[in-house]
């Protein structure tokens, strides 16, 4: 039996070859855009289209056609939508869990096969790298037991998606703001927390807490002229 991993960032990119020993079935990696069609996985013929994190709509003729299930890190329905790891932190809330549901043309509205608790502590690619470690859990579950999905209920809460704009610094009002903005942006492919001064913009990194402020690294350049 075969199954897809369709991930296009570098922490997930493990995943088929750890699943493809333990489960004894056949995991194949999908990262390109181009590679996540119908006709693409008509080739592989996988009995579930598992979806960790993935930048892109994916095709309605895929989700149609395949089971697809996408990790989404909030307990739906609340927090459906864009940057749940972004939004959370935002809101102060620290601890999570990670659904996996089914997915459908509502954006995060499908049934929900499982969750797993997350800590929402570190920087953004900490946190990625432990929901990584669970997402690997609630894939091994359902290729074991292929649970029956559960529809979600409640009230939906909706996330909307976060822009570059909104790492300023500049607009925060505390240092635990500050800490949180620049720890939840720290990871590859997203756009770091910033200052602007005059023609100079200063982006951070690597912060640290303490009693005194934030500690960080920082990157200086010239402002790119509009």
């Amino acid at each position: 039996m075969k199954n897809v991993i369709a991930s296009q960032r570098e922490w997930n990119k493990h995943l088929p070859e750890h699943l493809s020993a333990t489960t004894g079935q056949e995991f194949v990696l999908v990262d390109r855009v181009e590679d996540l069609t119908r006709d693409k996985l008509n080739q592989i013929n996988p009995r579930y289209v598992f979806v960790p994190h993935w930048s892109k709509w994916i095709p309605s003729d895929v989700f149609e056609n395949f089971e697809t299930i996408i990790f989404h890190m909030t307990e739906v329905p609340f927090g459906r939508g864009g940057s749940p790891l972004q939004n959370l932190i935002a809101r102060g809330i620290y601890e999570t869990k990670i659904s996996a549901l089914r997915c459908v043309r509502e954006m995060d509205a499908g049934a929900v096969y499982t969750t797993r608790p997350l800590s929402l502590y570190g920087s953004a690619e900490e946190i990625y790298m432990r929901a990584n470690d669970r997402i690997e859990e609630m894939i091994l579950e359902i290729v074991t037991d292929e649970p029956d999905p559960k529809r979600q209920v409640g009230e939906a809460t909706i996330f909307f998606r976060r822009k570059p704009e909104d790492g300023d610094l500049g607009q925060l009002g505390t240092i635990r703001q500050v800490f949180d903005t620049i720890r939840m942006l720290d990871a590859p492919g997203y756009p770091k927390a910033f200052i602007e001064v005059n023609a100079l913009r200063i982006e951070f990194n690597r912060a640290t807490l303490t009693s005194e402020g934030v500690i960080a690294d920082a990157r200086i350049t010239v402002k790119e002229k509009a």
